[in-house]
């Protein structure tokens, strides 16, 4: 039975191995457990958000062709305006086309070669985006933030007015977004983004972003037709617009858009028609409430009377997204919850304060703690569904439910807990020799859960060690505690340097109440 010194002093169990390979398995179910529901959501908004980057390039190649044509009407007044708009159309095409290139090589590492950006197949894929924007071999996170940074001192640059400028900078801001979940000072811009992302959230990120970059080009393509100042030309190209707020909208919350008439007379208030109605005010504020999820859709007219006494009008026509609104539930450990412990849950809605959310749970309790939740679940092998809602413009909305399995905690892993020359506490686990008077010293045996994942106590209730004698006889030695006895202690004192003896039978009661057999351990000593 004698054990080479220099055997492996991490050597599992196959039990060990069993449960290491448990946790992976249960960690990939989680990485799997994505909402078909929010994957078609996101799928929505990437295809309102398209659409919406293909009429704003409309509209910017239309205020570019304007500059275009003052230019070759009066190139003496309008080429210095036509050269810079052409240096922000080229940035613009850059970056735009640079965030093309990396949506297309997400989609490659969830599909393959043959990935399509318009069809993905592996929507719910959460390493492609990490592996692209955030490793070692991809990191190209780092240098996208880099080059929206760049971009945005460049356009900003060409705007005078402060608010105009606020605007821009808050619309293409690198600043960590304020997560109440975790401490944003500990993540950069591009975690927050990709980090664990599914691959189509990651897609409609990096396609509102472009949305952002055209909304930008736009901004200051407008400004320089205004500084060119176009006159007569510039009425003659007039056109409607619609500015939402967000086009974006969570169900239960109000969409909010400005309807204006390009480059209109400041002397003249336009009549606004939305859907054959006019609207009740005379700045053009439209808003209408949202009461379930889709693409909807809202045309009219904008009339503004000319000096000469003749009435313009100008047709438009906008589409906005409602989606529902999207809670995220998570066990912090693990996608399990354990009986008999407290189970750390990270409940967040985006948009809603941590103050208006509220959450329930089945087949147990759900207690607030600090910003987030402890969950203790009642009953092994039934299933916990934790519901939350969220107060959102003065109306309590359920916001969505997970379903967690709720099983028994794993069998602990015996230990003699001793402490080294320098004092410090450490658990001895068996399979490598053992100094005897730091042996000696130790009262008893303890167990515990203690993987990294889980750290849990439980009590040894009963134990016995075994000694083998010369003549090859078993001699066990029992204790009805966690402490050693008398005999047991009088036993080890005998032993000489290699001998080992085995602790075998032990007994331990976890936080759930459950008492169970645990593996045996086997002392050398040194």
């Amino acid at each position: 039975m004698a054990t080479s010194k220099n055997k492996s002093v991490n050597r599992m169990s196959p039990r060990e191995k069993m449960i290491n390979l448990m946790y992976i398995v249960l960690t990939a179910m989680l990485a799997l457990n994505v909402s078909s529901d929010v994957l078609n959501g996101f799928s929505q908004v990437e295809d309102g958000l398209t659409r919406s980057n293909r009429t704003i390039t409309a509209r910017n190649q239309s205020l570019y062709g304007q500059l275009q044509a003052f230019n070759e009407k009066n190139p003496e007044k309008g080429k210095v305006w036509l050269d810079k708009a052409t240096e922000v159309v080229s940035a613009t095409d850059g970056l735009y086309n640079y965030i093309d290139s990396l949506k297309l090589e997400i989609v490659r590492h969830a599909d393959g070669e043959d990935a399509d950006v318009n069809n993905i197949r592996n929507r719910d894929n959460l390493d492609a985006a990490s592996e692209v924007m955030l490793t070692a071999t991809g990191g190209k996170g780092k240098a996208l933030k880099a080059r929206i940074d760049q971009y945005r001192q460049f356009v900003t640059s060409f705007l005078e007015d402060p608010e105009k400028r606020k605007n821009l900078e808050t619309a293409l801001s690198t600043t960590p977004p304020k997560l109440t979940n975790y401490d944003i000072s500990k993540h950069t811009w591009e975690e927050t983004m990709f980090e664990n992302m599914p691959c189509i959230a990651a897609i409609t990120l990096l396609t509102k972003l472009q949305n952002d970059v055209r909304y930008a080009e736009g901004e200051v393509l407008n400004q320089m037709i205004t500084n060119v100042d176009l006159g007569d030309l510039r009425v003659n190209l007039v056109n409607a617009f619609v500015v939402p707020n967000s086009r974006i909208v969570m169900r239960g919350t109000k969409y909010s858009a400005q309807i204006v008439l390009a480059a209109i007379d400041t002397t003249q208030r336009p009549v606004v028609y939305v859907n054959g109605g006019r609207l009740g005010n005379n700045t053009g504020h439209y808003e209408v409430g949202t009461s379930k999820a889709g693409n909807y859709q809202y045309s009219g007219w904008i009339e503004v009377l000319g000096r000469d006494g003749s009435v313009t009008r100008r047709d438009f026509k906008e589409s906005y997204t409602v989606i529902d609104p999207l809670a995220t539930i998570s066990a912090t450990m693990m996608n399990v919850l354990y009986a008999g412990i407290n189970n750390p849950i990270s409940i967040a809605v985006p948009g809603v304060p941590q103050g208006s959310i509220s959450a329930s749970m089945t087949n147990g309790t759900l207690t607030k703690s600090g910003d987030g939740w402890i969950a203790h679940p009642a009953k092994v092998g039934s299933e916990c569904v934790i519901t939350v809602t969220a107060e959102m413009d003065g109306q309590r909305t359920n916001v969505g439910s997970t379903t967690f399995r709720v099983r028994k905690l794993p069998d602990p892993t015996p230990f003699i807990t001793y402490k080294d020359a320098n004092g410090q506490s450490n658990r001895y686990k068996g399979g490598k020799p053992f100094p005897k008077a730091q042996l000696m010293a130790a009262t008893g045996l303890d167990a515990a859960i203690d993987d990294e994942i889980l750290n849990i106590d439980f009590k040894v209730v009963s134990f016995e060690c075994v000694f083998v004698d010369a003549m090859g006889d078993y001699h066990p030695e029992a204790s009805s505690g966690s402490q050693f006895t008398d005999r047991q202690k009088d036993r080890i004192k005998r032993l000489q340097h290699g001998k080992r003896f085995f602790i075998r039978g032990v007994k331990a009661t976890g936080p759930d109440g459950i008492t169970r057999e645990i593996s045996p351990i086997e002392v050398i000593i040194n």
